[in-house]
């Protein structure tokens, strides 16, 4: 008899449509989802709504998987390089590209740190620029020194300060 499926791929238990609630049917597919939420740190609850089970059924059918938790997400990113390590070795240039930054990522990770570090400040910090107005509108305050208008200005602008 061939075996019927639902929606998902899933098996649909004998009984189901019968009275009571069937069976959960741990499968291979289930057990590799588990692995992937648990090591993505997915709480037990939200996997468990994730499958349409509830946690003591998570715990019952998947504990081998949920006992893993502590390593599992250094497993998960030992797998990605492992994969990406196959497409460098076959020669694919964007996985080359994704395992250069896999491996700062990981260097990152040995130091401690988040984010790559800050690149230091210049040693001078370059004058401020002004648009094409207010440069017009400072020069027009300084006199052209050597023409009439510009010593008119210089000359008010001493008397000015010696008030």
């Amino acid at each position: 008899m061939a075996e019927v499926l639902d929606l998902f791929g899933d098996p649909v238990p004998a009984n189901w449509g019968g009275r009571g609630r069937p069976e959960h049917v741990a499968n291979q597919q289930n057990r590799n989802r588990v692995s992937l939420l648990v090591a993505l740190g997915w709480s037990n609850q939200r996997i468990a709504a994730a499958l349409f089970i509830t946690q003591p059924t998570l715990r019952k059918h998947y504990f081998s998987e949920l006992k893993f938790k502590d390593v599992a997400r250094d497993r998960l990113v030992a797998q990605v390089g492992v994969k990406l390590m196959d497409g460098v070795n076959a020669g694919n240039v964007s996985a080359i590209r994704e395992f250069q930054k896999y491996l700062e990522r990981n260097d990152l990770m040995l130091y401690g740190q988040t984010q790559r570090p800050a690149k230091a400040p210049p040693a001078e910090t370059p004058a401020e620029k002004i648009g094409k107005k207010a440069a017009a509108l400072a020069a027009a305050h300084q006199p052209d020194i050597g023409t009439p208008l510009g010593e008119l200005m210089m000359r008010r602008q001493q008397a000015g300060t010696s008030h």
